[in-house]
């Protein structure tokens, strides 16, 4: 270890058990949670993100659970100076911060910094919204392919979201959102990270969970919470909260768009890319521990390699 202060970073794609051994090892080590999940940062956003439950959260606090209304944007650049704040704090009590989560690129914002993206402009995100209005987001894409292609190649033809501020990105600054992304402006983390992934030995074992996990999901009222989201606020499908994987295939459920056994095989199968997303970004993140996720007891193999990078 350097004389940097450690922060442990518990990383892993969906349904691989993080919180478990996370709140496992709360009760092993000095560390306080931090929630590394772009979804988790929702308050009523409950059973389809997965969000521990109270009894858990009692016996587990983590920061940044339920801090944005669904209404409301969360970046990577808000995460980072939020948990670079909680790291500083919980450092200052002596204690080291664990940060848990699937959200890689809020890992990867962490650790590298951010690349100086220009804010937000409202004339331009109207026109580009008018232009999606009257040709369609792939009208869009085949622009953006033209100006960016390495960022075109990345998103998806109907990826609304991305594609609109990539564009934006290029209008404002003259510069293709690929080429601004390889400047970094923060200075480097002052902390040592240890970083732990959890993944799959067996992907199709992990497809199961996320299968298991995605009809709990269904059987616990996930198109009731989305129902009672759409009366307590004014959402609307675009909004990056209703982007979630779950949520915005239970939006279209609710619309008539799609049928229940639709809603079901969308679901699971949005998930499983979810999954497959994060273990690319996983296999490209530098120095880290990799644990079998589906062993028993993964825990107890996190908590041996923290300790001997805390003593080594």
């Amino acid at each position: 270890m350097t004389t940097l202060p450690p922060a442990i970073f518990l990383m892993g794609p969906t349904a691989s058990g993080k919180t478990a051994v996370a709140v496992e090892l709360l009760q092993q080590l000095p560390v306080e949670l931090i929630s590394v999940d772009s979804a988790l940062v929702y308050r009523d956003m409950d059973i389809g993100t997965a969000k521990p439950d109270a009894v858990t959260l009692a016996r587990a606090p983590h920061h940044l659970i339920d801090i944005r209304n669904p209404t409301e944007a969360y970046s990577a650049a808000a995460f980072r100076h939020d948990a670079l704040r909680l790291m500083t704090d919980i450092t200052a009590r002596g204690k080291i911060p664990l940060l848990v989560g699937g959200t890689m690129l809020y890992f990867k914002a962490l650790r590298e910094g951010l690349s100086p993206l220009p804010q937000a402009d409202a004339e331009i995100r109207a026109a580009l919204s008018a232009e999606i209005a009257r040709h369609g987001i792939e009208h869009l894409h085949r622009q953006l392919a033209e100006i960016d292609p390495d960022t075109a190649r990345r998103l998806a033809p109907t990826d609304t979201q991305r594609i609109h501020r990539a564009l934006e990105v290029f209008r404002i600054s003259g510069q293709p959102m690929s080429s601004l992304l390889t400047l970094h402006t923060d200075a480097p983390l002052p902390w040592q990270p240890i970083s732990i992934a959890l993944l799959p030995g067996d992907r199709a074992a992990l497809h199961q969970r996320i299968a298991g996990r995605f009809e709990q999901m269904l059987a616990a009222g996930l198109v009731d919470e989305l129902r009672g989201l759409r009366e307590k606020y004014p959402l609307h499908p675009d909004l990056p909260a209703m982007r979630c994987v779950g949520y915005r295939q239970a939006w279209e459920f609710l619309e008539g768009k799609i049928s229940e056994a639709e809603l079901r095989e969308k679901g699971i199968a949005a998930t499983r890319q979810l999954a497959k997303r994060q273990l690319t970004w996983l296999r490209s993140t530098p120095e880290v521990f990799n644990v079998d996720c589906l062993q028993k007891n993964p825990e107890t193999l996190v908590h041996a390699q923290i300790v001997r990078a805390l003593n080594g």
